[in-house]
């Protein structure tokens, strides 16, 4: 896919979605989905959160793909900052209410949330919409704010990494569904599907301390992996993430990104970002890791422009 097809600039504020996606019509869509049609990547534009979930899972063969009956499910969106939904720090609550709904409808026994939070938890959790949110789609909201909720584990095979303490909540569910967003970054430059797996474990300090892009793509090694991607492009924050400080930071772009592959995923993001993939590093280094393709020319990717 090349940078053109992917993202075009404004000129009123150097960046927009504009025809970021191109090709595909929601016409289109709606003549073939019921072929259950697969895709290494759907990539949405125009529509509301919710609305682009239901169509982009289609497309993917539906949740039925990633969740069977009866399994225990983690659905982990970004909730790590005191800042109300507008101004896209976290996963859009409206975004994070439907991949639960879809969960369920599949047949899953429970549906969890948590976000090991930046800022005080429960108050990010309230502000942020997504506690109230996860609860009214029937999911349970669980703490993730002091130690005693984590296990360490090992992660064969890594570089820097080599243990970490991770949610108990993860380590007992049969699906983790990641829902990032896409956001600047004053540390890794941007974050997207690897980076929001800082909010599943304890140790992020040390992280920081120790080679933080080689740690993000270590962590990639562990066993308990994403099954699915659900990367909300709505509010894209590009400066002064990743907290941000006013809506000037954002553009609304109206977009959203669905694969099973995050290294692919967090290509994908940086074309939005109109950023180079080389100089996010743990992109680089996950990949190097064999975790997934930069390569998304290879891929077969649906887009759908509503």
């Amino acid at each position: 896919m090349k940078r053109r097809d992917f993202l075009k600039s404004s000129a009123g504020a150097g960046l927009a979605a504009g025809a970021a996606f191109g090709l595909g019509r929601y016409d289109d869509l709606l003549a073939i989905r019921s072929e259950n049609a697969r895709y290494d990547m759907v990539a949405i534009m125009g529509g509301s959160p919710d609305a682009m979930f239901d169509l982009g899972i289609q497309e993917l063969g539906g949740m039925e793909t990633f969740v069977k009956k009866g399994q225990k499910v983690l659905v982990k969106p970004n909730i790590g900052w005191d800042v109300v939904p507008e101004y896209g720090a976290c996963t859009n609550p409206l975004l994070v209410s439907r991949v639960i709904e879809h969960v369920l409808k599949a047949g899953a026994k429970e549906v969890y949330v948590f976000d090991n939070s930046v800022d005080n938890g429960p108050s990010c959790y309230k502000t942020s919409g997504i506690e109230r949110a996860a609860r009214n789609a029937g999911a349970k909201v669980v703490p993730a704010h002091t130690e005693r909720y984590y296990q360490q584990v090992n992660i064969p095979g890594a570089v820097v990494l080599k243990t970490v303490k991770v949610h108990e909540v993860l380590l007992d569910t049969d699906v983790f569904i990641n829902v990032p967003i896409l956001k600047s970054h004053d540390t890794t430059r941007m974050t997207a599907c690897l980076k929001n797996m800082m909010g599943v474990i304890w140790d992020r300090r040390w992280w920081h301390s120790n080679n933080l892009d080689q740690c993000i793509a270590d962590y990639g090694l562990f066993e308990k992996k994403p099954v699915l991607h659900v990367l909300d492009c709505y509010n894209v924050m590009f400066r002064n993430g990743p907290r941000g400080i006013s809506r000037q930071d954002l553009v609304q772009m109206k977009s959203q990104i669905i694969t099973t592959d995050w290294v692919a995923g967090d290509t994908a993001a940086t074309k939005l970002m109109n950023l180079e993939t080389s100089r996010i590093t743990h992109i680089s280094l996950a990949s190097k890791l064999g975790l997934g393709t930069m390569n998304i020319d290879s891929l077969n990717i649906k887009r759908i422009q509503m």
